[in-house]
């Protein structure tokens, strides 16, 4: 198993935000994170990547165990992060958000390297002297997601991955994703469009009140309306 999820607690001071979670990825796998807002679904993200430490559980990449250990090793590790927010630089031009970002990958497959990334995405070819703070959210997000390919991942988390989008643009970002899957990465992805996540997502881990409430493939969810009626709607 690729990520090993096991009993994880977190919280922010004496606010407890997790409380127990579990789950685990593959090799190749897409797994979605789905819930309302406030259920633990960023705070799981941020303890997967060192930007929160746990206060208890474990959490095992590779066999190796990563729980509290710092962003930086877990990058290193193979994890890439598309943070909510996107976290672009804004006085950074394009070339330079990728470029900061570039590490080696596995020998076993083909590298991601800024001209396969601009390839990718062949709008920020077109901006690559732009500032971060010049580009459209549909441009941000490309880079975003190009910056963490840039660290040539084993597996790739997304936090929102087309929040604010506008509907043209988010279907790129789906088909892109689309496109990743199919090179063999792995993915977490949070989002809202459960129809969107559904057609491309291999098993779904729904989150409540900081608690695994259901877990299932998608024939299953789409197949329970109670699960999104319960968990998912608005």
């Amino acid at each position: 198993m690729l990520l090993e999820v096991t009993d994880l607690h977190a919280g922010y001071g004496s606010s407890k935000a997790l409380f127990g979670i579990s789950f685990d990825v593959a090799e190749g796998e897409v797994v979605t994170l789905i819930g309302r807002n406030g259920m633990g679904k960023s705070t799981t993200v941020k303890s997967i990547t060192g930007l929160l430490k746990p206060t208890a559980g474990t959490i095992r990449f590779k066999g190796e165990t990563i729980g509290g250990a710092a962003p930086h090793r877990v990058c290193r590790l193979g994890i890439g992060l598309v943070p909510e927010g996107r976290g672009i630089f804004p006085n950074l031009s394009v070339r330079e958000n990728l470029v900061m970002a570039g590490r080696p990958g596995a020998r076993s497959r083909e590298a991601w390297t800024l001209d396969r990334v601009l390839a990718f995405f062949p709008r920020l070819a077109e901006r690559l002297a732009n500032g971060g703070n010049q580009l459209s959210g549909g441009e941000q997000q490309m880079l975003a997601i190009g910056r963490a390919l840039m660290t040539n991942p084993d597996l790739l988390i997304l936090d929102e991955a087309t929040e604010g989008l506008a509907p043209l643009i988010r279907q790129q970002i789906w088909k892109a994703l689309d496109v990743l899957k199919g090179t063999g990465l792995a993915m977490i992805v949070i989002d809202k469009e459960i129809e969107a996540l559904a057609d491309f997502a291999d098993r779904h881990v729904v989150l409540e009140k900081g608690e695994v409430a259901w877990r299932g493939t998608t024939p299953e969810l789409l197949a329970d309306a109670s699960i999104q009626e319960t968990y998912l709607s608005v």
